[in-house]
């Protein structure tokens, strides 16, 4: 979400690595393989045969283009449709457990590079420029082939390609290109429901959820606290009282798998109006008098948090439990993005996880909730990517081709549905995702946070099997994650389409062409990126949320 990209820019759908190494995807593998140097294996990197040659691509998706090149003369321009996401790939033979680094220059929005099977990275937008993918994988015990490609996503505008590399040692031999296997790896592992539920397909919990002592209607809000930005430093006294949860943004790791989390407010030379330490615990005793809840956010855009040993969960627990009484918080929102969360192939079943860093993070949450009692306030801010993205998908898939972080918060959020007070998805910078509707819906507008917010109120077939439902959540434990402004993130919404999405959620009216699967008035409001970027626009989120729930 929440970017500490937005310490410069804002955060991305998933956040990008450069690399997931197959030290993820292989184990152990990786420290035995040759370092990957010298030889090139692909033919026609460049396009600069002024053709599609060596390369296998969707039908009618790709053309070669004259004067849009990062290098020479020729790019790669792929053009994505609503069921389609231009994908061109090239298949050459490789040496067994050996390590190879896949780049390409690519410009546009949603485009992603890597390897069928096994790693890939993307870049939510390159501006106006090219931008550099890079990612790095270790092939099999036996492996001698591997395809490797490139795409858009579904109803994205085109993008463009140049200098795709793959670099690994010895020189490199392609195989000449098959036809595009009938299910690539980013499309649906198993066909979604042919008939949207017209009743909803699970069962709502049946005993209360914690409330967290909230307001009916509450306004969550992120407050940077350990870097500055473009939106300026607020500090805590400042902030105005309609906001009922302040999120302190972030507290990191400094090594991802560690479990050692730290909370570092800012630093005088970046933030020159920050108030003492003193002050500050002074704000948070001030404003939890007044029934506000202030909370440690954990991960954000560079926290990286990936508790892969049962040694790092201990940690995490300590460490959080270390600040949250430092500071007399009233609980964490957990905001793991990029890798932190990704599914071993295997892992299949959402309601018996068996994914370490899945485990330890819902072990180490469950410690916490027993060390502080009922009154402990859990949030949560997932991207869509890693919920209602599970609809279609769900970890690598049956092939193991796709991105095994699809869908991966939600044995997180099935295990701890007990604790959880609130969980806020970030509906921005967010792809294309498909509804109940089975439509692909887009940010930007009402429609796009009504139909991810009814996939959590009404419950959904994971990875489209009816026999595996994730269970709808209780309304009051649902807010809508939206951005504050267009400084804030993509998919940013005007006033009227807030209150168009209320309207239709609450009162099932002025729901424009969707048609929700139940009515929720307790539905329980609204979150944002950020109350900073809030207060560099005037206010106009908070403003429109009091407006509305007076």
């Amino acid at each position: 979400m929440l970017s500490t990209a937005l310490r410069t820019r804002p955060r991305t759908f998933i956040a990008a690595s450069a690399t997931l190494a197959a030290a993820t995807a292989l184990g152990g593998l990786v420290a035995l393989a040759p370092s990957a140097s010298a030889g090139e294996f692909l033919t026609n990197g460049g396009f600069e045969t002024g053709g599609l040659s060596g390369w296998s691509c969707d039908a009618g998706t790709a053309t070669v283009v004259s004067g849009q090149a990062h290098s020479g003369s020729y790019a790669l321009q792929g053009t994505p449709s609503a069921s389609g996401t231009a994908q061109c790939k090239q298949t050459v033979s490789v040496a067994p457990s050996t390590t190879y680094t896949l780049t390409a220059q690519v410009k546009g929005s949603y485009v992603y590079l890597g390897v069928d099977g096994g790693a890939s990275t993307w870049t939510p937008g390159t501006g106006s420029g090219y931008a550099q993918l890079s990612v790095s994988f270790t092939t099999g015990a036996s492996q001698t082939s591997a395809a490797v490609f490139v795409h858009g996503w579904y109803g994205q505008p085109a993008y463009l390609a140049d200098d795709i590399s793959l670099q690994g040692p010895g020189s490199g031999t392609t195989t000449p290109p098959t036809t595009p296997p009938t299910t690539p790896p980013t499309t649906p592992p198993t066909t979604p429901p042919t008939t949207p539920p017209t009743t909803p397909p699970t069962t709502p919990p049946t005993s209360p959820p914690p409330s967290g002592d909230l307001p009916t209607h509450a306004l969550v809000g992120y407050l940077h606290e350990t870097f500055a930005n473009g939106s300026g430093y607020t500090k805590l006294a400042d902030v105005p009282d309609s906001w009922d949860i302040i999120d302190l943004a972030f507290g990191e790791t400094s090594s991802p798998t560690s479990g050692q989390i730290h909370f570092n407010r800012c630093s005088v030379s970046e933030c020159p109006s920050v108030e003492s330490d003193a002050d500050f615990k002074a704000a948070i005793k001030a404003k939890q008098a007044k029934g506000k809840k202030v909370l440690l956010s954990i991960g954000g855009a560079n926290g990286e948090v990936q508790l892969t040993t049962t040694a790092a969960r201990d940690a995490f627990v300590s460490s959080v439990s270390s600040i949250i009484d430092q500071w007399g918080l009233n609980g964490i929102d957990i905001d793991f993005e990029g890798h932190s969360l990704s599914l071993n192939t295997g892992d299949t079943d959402f309601k018996n996880p068996t994914t370490p860093v899945i485990v330890n993070l819902i072990s180490a949450v469950k410690s916490l909730k027993a060390r502080y009692g009922s009154g402990f306030v859990l949030t949560m801010a997932p991207e869509t990517f890693f919920v209602q993205n599970g609809y279609q998908f769900y970890g690598s898939g049956p092939w193991n081709g796709q991105d095994p972080r699809c869908g991966a918060y939600l044995p997180v959020i099935y295990a701890l549905r007990g604790d959880l007070t609130l969980l806020h998805v970030q509906d921005y910078n967010s792809g294309p995702i498909m509804g109940l509707d089975n439509q692909y819906h887009t940010m930007g507008g009402a429609d796009f946070h009504i139909a991810m917010t009814d996939m959590l109120l009404t419950g959904f077939p994971v990875a489209g099997n009816t026999a595996n439902m994730f269970p709808a959540l209780a309304p009051s434990q649902v807010a809508i994650g939206m951005p504050a402004s267009v400084n804030a993130g993509n998919g940013y919404v005007a006033p009227s389409q807030v209150d168009q999405a209320l309207d239709c959620l609450t009162k099932k009216t002025n729901c424009g062409g969707y048609t929700t699967h139940g009515t929720w008035p307790s539905l329980r409001g609204l979150m944002t990126w950020s109350i900073n970027w809030d207060r560099f626009n005037n206010g106009e989120f908070q403003n429109n949320f009091d407006s509305y729930f007076g």
